[in-house]
C-alpha cells in the first residue's frame, strides 16, 4: 500500500507480540507500550529536515544541527496517551495536542467531544498517535480537524492496522505516511483488529 510503512525492527516485532499477549497486564503492557513508542519515534523522525547552527564546545566553535521545524504531537484520547511518553524522551521540545474521539459501537463511525492543539501548527510536523487503526473514521476524522486548523505536514502513527482502516485514511487522505508495526488480517464484525491486541485503551489503563 502506498505511503504506508511498516517498521520491522527486531525489538518492535519482540515488543508487539508481547502486547498481543492476552496474559501481560496492564502495568506491564504500559511499560513495553511506551519502549516500542519511543522505537518507533526513533523510525519515524528519521526525515525530519534539519538546519545547521553554531555552538561552542569546551574548546573550539564548531557546526552542528538542529531540527529545522517544530514538532506538534497529536493523541487521539485515550488510547493514544500511551504512545505519548516514548515519543517525548526522543522530542522533548515536542509540544502536545489532544483530540477526543470514540467511536459508536452501533455505527462505528467517529463521535468527537474535544479538540485542543497548539496555535501556529501550519509550520509544525504533526504526527497524530493512535495504538490502533482500525476502522480508519477516527484518525480520517482527527486529519481532516487537524488540517482544517491549519496542519500542512501530518503523519498518522499507529502499532497495529488493519487494511481496512489504511484503505480509509488513504481514501481521504492519499499523502499522508502511516507508520504501524504491523498490518493485521481484518477487521471482525464489531470493528476490532483480527488477530490485533484487543482494546488498547482497556488494557493501558486497566479498565477491561
Amino acid at each position: 500500500m502506498k505511503n504506508l510503512i511498516i517498521l520491522n525492527h527486531p525489538i518492535v516485532q519482540r515488543d508487539v507480540t508481547l502486547l498481543r499477549d492476552k496474559k501481560t497486564p496492564s502495568n506491564q503492557f504500559r511499560s513495553i507500550l511506551r519502549r516500542v513508542s519511543a522505537l518507533m519515534a526513533f523510525e519515524v523522525t528519521a526525515a525530519l529536515p534539519l538546519r545547521t547552527v553554531t555552538v561552542t564546545t569546551p574548546l573550539a566553535r564548531t557546526k552542528g544541527k538542529v531540527l529545522a521545524r517544530p514538532v506538534v504531537l497529536v493523541p487521539i484520547l485515550r488510547a493514544g496517551l500511551g504512545l505519548v511518553g516514548g515519543f517525548v524522551e526522543i522530542l522533548p521540545d515536542a509540544r502536545v495536542g489532544h483530540i477526543g474521539l470514540y467511536r459508536d459501537e452501533q455505527s462505528l463511525k467517529p463521535v468527537d467531544y474535544y479538540f485542543k492543539v497548539p496555535k501556529n501548527i501550519r509550520e509544525a510536523v504533526v504526527f497524530l498517535l493512535d495504538p490502533m487503526l482500525a476502522t480508519g473514521g477516527s484518525a480520517a476524522a482527527a486529519l481532516t480537524y487537524l488540517k482544517n486548523h491549519g496542519a500542512k505536514t501530518l503523519v498518522c502513527v499507529t502499532l497495529v492496522a488493519a487494511p481496512e482502516g489504511v484503505r480509509q485514511v488513504h481514501k481521504i487522505h492519499p499523502e499522508v505516511k502511516i507508520y504501524t508495526c504491523a498490518l493485521d488480517k481484518r477487521l471482525n464484525s464489531r470493528g476490532y483488529i483480527l488477530p490485533g491486541l484487543g482494546d488498547a485503551g482497556d488494557r493501558i489503563f486497566g479498565t477491561e
